[in-house]
């Protein structure tokens, strides 16, 4: 007897339709699987058999062939097991077969029959409802990340013998349910506040142009300034996710195997701070069956590069693809991945190993291991940094005063950037672009246009700073920015100017 139910395998970020085909017909007794299958989908004959006969059901001496369509595509991960068994099952009579239709279903079973949980629901069930699916069946402890996709009924199941249940009288299954915008109600700012930051000034404002426009920002200074406070409050700062992207960022944690269990929908955007003994593979993602890595973990977030000069130089060097595409490519014998890569990079550094350069009354580095600690950071990825920025040591009397009114509040700050990027939203709307640092060398010309006072400035700075095309049009872009923050259509020489301050950094020259 023949049946089928459909299941999927994840590509990228992206799930894949896969057809499980189960005959049990008569001949010498057998359980095989085709399909061009990984190792962990081959041992889900065992798994299967197992489970099934734990659940009371006895598998006749029959020859039963398995196929995962279609046959080009390699299968992986042990999704496959539920959809297997239920197709199984109906093969045997004891489901029937007619109730596999309009069934997505994707599940790990353990030997006891209990279904385990497995990563990528959200992809799998947005997957579901795409080709039409009614009902998308998967472990219990995924029905809630699945339940985010409206328009179809998730059901969770503990057990095969909870699957076999729903599968004979559907009428019976509880579709889970969550609530979307209570789940952004609970949406909490971080504890940090950039009012707990004393001093620092320059660095703030520069914080606050590198967010309104999502510039790449590196801060340069002593050890104990602050570069790490600054950085880690960035995110509270930020416009608040939207639907669309809080998916997004699920998606990719869900398929990474990263999302908390409680977790269903991630509601504030991601800041991460890899450690700088990572691997360019942890960093970029990859593997056998390929999986996000750090950078896109960070998508529509922060990327935190705390001492940067100590990261490996081939894991530098992979940043630079993905910081101008926003994705990265991934090629592997099984085919090509694609892996969203639109992060904010903050990279922060010691001007020197000891950290205390130009100070010659505290540091003792040479010239030569100043030159060779900085270095370490190539000149093409600093081309793709857009605004550099000392952090100078805080005097007693900053760090002493507490006197409330002094600094401004994140949330002060935050509302300024949400008007910033309201502007960039109206200006770009039905264009590629999103905020001004993804404008290219065409939107650049198109929306950071000059008067005659402003070109004659730009050529002088362009000379004087021996700019590159690249540097030259960033600064372009940051001038862009911090007029929208001063809410003006046009870029004046005054925005150009504090632009040019923040491109200038005379420690890495």
């Amino acid at each position: 007897m023949f049946s089928a139910i459909m299941s999927g395998a994840i590509n990228g970020i992206e799930c894949k339709s896969v057809k499980v085909e189960v005959d049990v017909s008569k001949g010498l007794p057998s359980f095989s699987m085709v399909g061009f299958l990984g190792n962990e989908v081959k041992e889900a004959s065992e798994r299967v058999r197992n489970a099934i006969r734990n659940a009371g059901v006895q598998i006749p001496a029959k020859r039963i062939t398995i196929n995962l369509s279609p046959a080009d595509m390699r299968k992986s991960g042990t999704a496959f097991d539920l959809p297997i068994a239920a197709a199984v099952l109906a093969s045997l009579g004891q489901i029937p077969v007619e109730n596999l239709l309009g069934v997505f279903m994707a599940g790990e079973l353990s030997l006891n029959g209990e279904v385990n949980g497995i990563c990528g629901v959200l992809s799998m069930a947005a997957h579901a409802k795409e080709i039409g699916m009614e009902y998308c069946v998967v472990p219990k402890e995924n029905a809630k990340e699945g339940a985010v996709i409206s328009g179809i009924k998730v059901i969770g199941v503990k057990s095969i013998q909870e699957m076999i249940g729903f599968m004979k009288n559907k009428a019976q299954g509880k579709p889970e349910k969550i609530d979307i915008n209570a789940v952004f109600e609970e949406m909490r700012v971080g504890k940090g506040n950039y009012a707990d930051v004393r001093g620092q000034k320059r660095a703030k404002r520069a914080i606050e142009i590198a967010a309104a426009g999502r510039h790449n920002i590196l801060l340069i200074g002593p050890p104990g300034t602050g570069k790490s406070m600054l950085a880690r409050r960035l995110p509270d700062i930020l416009t608040p996710l939207t639907l669309e992207e809080s998916l997004a960022i699920t998606k990719i944690h869900s398929i990474a195997g990263v999302l908390p269990k409680e977790t269903p929908l991630l509601v504030t955007r991601p800041f991460l701070q890899p450690h700088h003994t990572i691997s360019p593979y942890a960093l970029a993602g990859g593997g056998k069956n390929p999986k996000p890595g750090i950078i896109s973990l960070a998508h529509r977030g922060v990327l935190f590069l705390d001492e940067l000069p100590e990261f490996k130089r081939e894991a530098l060097e992979i940043l630079r693809q993905p910081l101008e595409e926003k994705e990265i490519h991934i090629s592997r014998l099984s085919g090509n991945y694609v892996f969203p890569a639109e992060v904010m990079l903050v990279a922060a550094m010691n001007p020197c190993k000891c950290g205390y350069y130009p100070d010659r009354k505290r540091c003792r580095c040479s010239q030569i291991e100043v030159d060779r600690y900085q270095g370490k950071i190539s000149k093409p990825l600093l081309d793709r940094i857009d605004l550099y920025v000392e952090v100078e040591e805080i005097s007693y009397e900053e760090i002493s005063e507490r006197e409330l009114g002094k600094e401004d509040e994140s949330e002060d700050i935050r509302e300024r950037i949400i008007q910033a990027n309201k502007i960039q939203k109206e200006r770009y709307a039905g264009r590629k672009y999103s905020f001004n640092s993804e404008l290219d060398e065409q939107g650049v010309y198109e929306f950071c246009t000059l008067g005659k006072k402003e070109k004659e400035l730009m050529e002088q700075i362009f000379y004087k700073m021996n700019l590159s095309a690249r540097g030259y049009h960033r600064i372009l872009k940051v001038a862009r920015t911090i007029a929208d923050l001063e809410g003006e259509e046009k870029i004046g020489r005054h925005h150009l100017k504090e632009a040019a301050i923040y491109r200038r950094n005379d420690r890495m020259e």
